[in-house]
């Protein structure tokens, strides 16, 4: 049998792998000037903290989740092929598989994390984290799971880098200075033709009465809607702005819009974050459609999109959720506010605009020759990489053609070439593969020359 990834899922391989090490270390560099840390989380959760954050009757909890019965539940009673069960990790599809075992007992069910946002809140309330001063600034990065149709720049196990920012305030300077840092991550990987695109859908005190007048309106024109979209008026109204489906834009651009039925207080909110925003001489679009798919967000909401990536081209997206860490069981009185950023569809709008190039490679490939060169190339070796050079030292001698042909294969810039005559001479020749181009240096001057080549490359 021939083992291949299963679809939906891939390898990244080297060079691509540097390309997303670069990625996720400028987010780390960046986020980390605006006093966030890094948070690691479990990769699975109990599906409860799923179904009731981002929402039982959304698409994410009710198709797209990866969910299992716990086959370690402590209440899984000591009986027969119970016990099998648990030393062989066997997956529970059902509780009626072991309903007479459990004697009644609801086993616990775990979901792969489809989002992270959840996670970072059940975190934050489960070690105290309101205890902290000021707002609690976090970040995240690595995969997520969902069960969907893979498509370009989409798959069942795909990568999120996110942050959050939970405490007391909320402030609209706060949504603006999440923004702006999103922004300053696009910025330094030089992300070309990034678009902003902001909205406010309310809180509980508007959106209500606004999701009622949306239903009403789309019930008129439900026979003309798609099945998807039929089914969301009963479960998410709010939802069917979201659609992509061609024979639908016309109907929805008439539907009422949010902007319209805000409160005085979401109203004065929405005009504060753009006023931050315009302080910061940040551009943007407002794009009434603009709800997210997640039942926690409220207020803010704002999406990024990037070149290169078809229709299906938001690279980014988050908002404000202020009541999702009270429905965790968390303090009422915090607030908060977030973004993910789909990492897959990063990486492939960087590569697809041509800036997927990643500066690195191999510095030197240090041919030696003869048995007295060896342990002098051995400790060479170590004072270049110790200097933060890449080198690659060959374990056995090889002829010098043969020497030579590989360091231009792996792409090597220098060849560094080690051999008797040069032991001598306390010297090393240096041929950049490039041109052709040698000389004789000192290690002295071939640390100078390695820096200053480095530099201009």
């Amino acid at each position: 049998m021939k083992f291949q990834a299963i679809k939906g899922v891939r390898d990244i391989l080297p060079p691509d792998s540097a390309l997303w090490n670069r990625v996720e270390q400028a987010a780390r560099e960046v986020f980390g000037t605006f006093g966030f840390a890094e948070i690691r989380l479990p990769v699975f959760e109990p599906t409860e903290l799923f179904a009731r954050s981002v929402g039982q009757e959304t698409d994410i909890v009710s198709k797209e989740m990866f969910s299992f019965w716990d086959p370690f539940d402590s209440r899984l009673p000591y009986a027969i092929g119970a016990e099998e069960g648990r030393h062989r990790g066997m997956i529970i599809e059902s509780e009626e598989e072991y309903g007479a075992l459990a004697l009644g007992d609801k086993f616990q069910q775990l979901s792969l994390r489809p989002e992270a946002t959840a996670s970072v809140v059940r975190a934050y309330i489960e070690h105290g984290m309101q205890t902290l001063p000021g707002n609690v600034k976090l970040y995240y990065m690595g995969p997520m799971f969902r069960r969907e149709r893979p498509q370009k720049g989409r798959y069942r196990q795909f990568y999120q880098i996110g942050a959050e920012v939970l405490g007391s305030s909320d402030a609209p300077g706060i949504d603006a200075e999440v923004i702006e840092m999103l922004l300053a991550f696009f910025e330094r990987l030089n992300l070309k033709g990034a678009i902003l695109n902001i909205n406010s859908i309310g809180d509980k005190n508007c959106r209500p009465a606004y999701v009622e007048l949306l239903r009403a309106e789309l019930q008129t024109v439900r026979d003309q809607l798609g099945a998807d979209s039929q089914r969301r008026i009963d479960t998410n109204p709010l939802r069917v702005l979201d659609s992509k489906l061609e024979h639908e834009q016309a109907i929805i651009e008439k539907l009422p819009r949010i902007a319209d039925h805000l409160c005085a207080e979401c109203r004065a909110h929405y005009d504060e974050v753009k006023r931050h925003l315009a302080l910061r001489g940040i551009t943007y679009q407002e794009n009434w459609r603009l709800v997210r798919g997640l039942d926690y967000y409220m207020r803010t909401t704002f999406e990024i999109t990037a070149p290169g990536l078809g229709s299906q081209n938001a690279v980014c997206g988050g908002g404000r959720y202020d009541g999702l860490v009270e429905l965790l069981g968390g303090p009422a009185t915090t607030k908060g506010i977030g973004f993910a950023i789909g990492t897959d569809r990063l990486v492939l709008s960087r590569q697809e605009s041509g800036a997927g190039e990643v500066a690195g490679g191999l510095d030197v490939y240090l041919a030696w020759f003869g048995a007295a060169a060896q342990p002098a190339a051995v400790k060479l070796a170590r004072r270049l990489r110790d200097a933060g050079f890449v080198v690659e030292l060959p374990a056995v001698e090889m002829k010098f053609g043969k020497s030579l042909g590989l360091a231009d294969r792996l792409k090597a810039r220098h060849a560094v070439i080690l051999g008797e005559d040069e032991l001598a001479a306390g010297v090393v020749t240096v041929k950049r593969l490039s041109d052709g181009t040698q000389q004789k240096l000192t290690e002295q001057d071939l640390f100078s020359f390695l820096r200053e080549s480095r530099a201009s490359d």
